[in-house]
């Protein structure tokens, strides 16, 4: 099948966004253990309590991105996915720059976490209005027989921006001594964020919102449809808004153990040196890019749900390989403990934005897959790092957090089971249902 005109440079800006604020988030998450535990909290905790300090301002970001799907859901469904785009890429790049910025502890104390919470927020929250209108720009655009494969490209948007932090903090850690990056070396890395932003609005400018929501759009005005709220959502769509939580769940807490709880825990348990964590990442986030869309193909040819389950199951037995797998401080070993890591979370993150676009119809669209997406992160991602660290300081043991995982995991494989098979779908066919309901509804209301 020939792809359609245009389909390329939509998949495009959709990524070039994606990258840039995926490059932003994670950076924040590696800085998270590498610097912000040394530079913006007491010198006087222990090691794994300052991490874990930073650890939970990383939360915050998490608990700001349901508000910001919430948000850019409502208006993304009312006014266009790509002009909220825009702006979100503006706001989160704004606020890393200033993070860049931020004083020490050592020079105004307390309010340099307060500060640094902040920032956060505001980086959470445009994270947060990112995500749903990057994969639906693409799946809205999308041939109904590929819409997996092409809707896969903006997740794999979020190991290119891991790649692109880590080599920034690569050239830096190895260009600097280990004293000048704690002191200004790692702001760099914050401020570059500026040129990745320009580029990434520039080339969002290029692209408009797909044709069957300009459709929706216009209906919604004749019918008078106005409520576009999470409310409506939750009321009309509850088994697409829950079950998409399940799904995430298990993926969410699967990739911050792997990209970001496994830095503290080679570098804090294993001993492994800065630079060569980064290397190891920076080798997983390829592999990780470049399945993605492959994957993707895979839940076009074989469902969603079979791809889907792989993943969970595989998913469960990670920790319980992986950990052994980093203690081995073999350097081969240790890399491909976290590819394989991110090539399991693959099998579950690659066929989320098809899935999950295919349980809302249009004119609610943005509204139902941001807050199944992002809610789930509140208690997934935000609170892994987190719950991990605490086991490893109270257990001194990985197998508790391998546990942990595939507890989340088989949370997920429940989800996957109540989950509808969707491939090949007409999203305008879920248009004419809504419609149809909905026309029920007021004649109800009338008789």
């Amino acid at each position: 099948m020939s792809t359609p005109t245009g389909l390329r440079r939509v998949v495009a800006a959709s990524m070039a966004g994606t990258v840039v604020e995926w490059y932003e988030f994670f950076l924040y998450g590696t800085a998270a253990t590498l610097v912000f535990s040394k530079v913006f909290f007491s010198a006087g905790t222990s090691e794994l309590d300052a991490i874990l300090a930073a650890f939970v301002t990383y939360a915050v970001g998490f608990a700001a991105r349901p508000l910001g799907g919430i948000v850019f859901g409502h208006y993304g469904d009312k006014y266009g996915r790509k002009k909220l785009l825009q702006f979100s890429l503006l706001l989160v790049g704004a606020a890393t720059f200033l993070m860049g910025c931020l004083p020490t502890f050592g020079q105004i104390g307390y309010w340099a976490p307060a500060l640094l919470v902040v920032l956060r927020f505001i980086q959470g929250f445009a994270v947060g209005g990112e995500w749903g209108g990057a994969v639906l720009l693409v799946a809205e655009h999308s041939p109904k027989e590929e819409r997996g494969f092409w809707a896969s490209w903006p997740q794999a948007g979020v190991p290119a921006g891991n790649m692109l932090a880590t080599v920034v903090l690569l050239v830096l850690t190895g260009t600097l001594s280990a004293d000048s990056f704690l002191s200004w070396g790692w702001r760099v890395a914050f401020w570059l964020s500026a040129v990745v932003v320009l580029v990434g609005y520039y080339i969002r400018t290029k692209v408009t919102d797909a044709p069957i929501f300009v459709a929706a759009q216009r209906e919604a005005e004749q019918i008078k449809a106005t409520s576009f709220s999470v409310i409506e959502v939750l009321k009309r769509y509850p088994r697409g808004v829950f079950t998409a939580m399940g799904l995430r769940f298990g993926e969410n807490i699967m990739y911050y153990l792997v990209v970001t709880f496994s830095i503290t825990y080679l570098k804090v348990q294993v001993g492994a040196n800065t630079s060569s964590i980064l290397w190891y990442l920076l080798v997983a986030h390829a592999v990780h890019f470049a399945v993605i869309p492959l994957v993707g193909r895979l839940a076009d040819r074989y469902g969603r749900r079979p791809v889907y389950f792989v993943g969970a199951v595989l998913g469960a037995s990670w920790g319980f390989f992986a950990f052994p797998m980093m203690n081995s401080g073999n350097y081969v070993v240790i890399t491909a403990s976290v590819t394989l890591g991110l090539m399991i979370h693959a099998l579950m993150y690659a066929p989320q934005p098809a899935i999950m676009a295919e349980m809302f119809p249009t004119r609610m669209r943005y509204s139902g897959v941001s807050l199944g997406y992002q809610v789930t992160s509140i208690v997934a991602g935000s609170l892994a790092p987190i719950i991990a660290v605490k086991l490893l300081e109270v257990y001194d043991s990985s197998v508790p957090i391998a546990v942990y995982l595939a507890a989340a995991c088989a949370i997920t494989l429940v989800a996957v089971l109540f989950t509808r098979e969707t491939k090949g779908i007409d999203l305008t066919s879920l248009d004419v249902t809504d419609a149809d309901e909905m026309a029920g509804q007021r004649q109800a209301a009338v008789g």
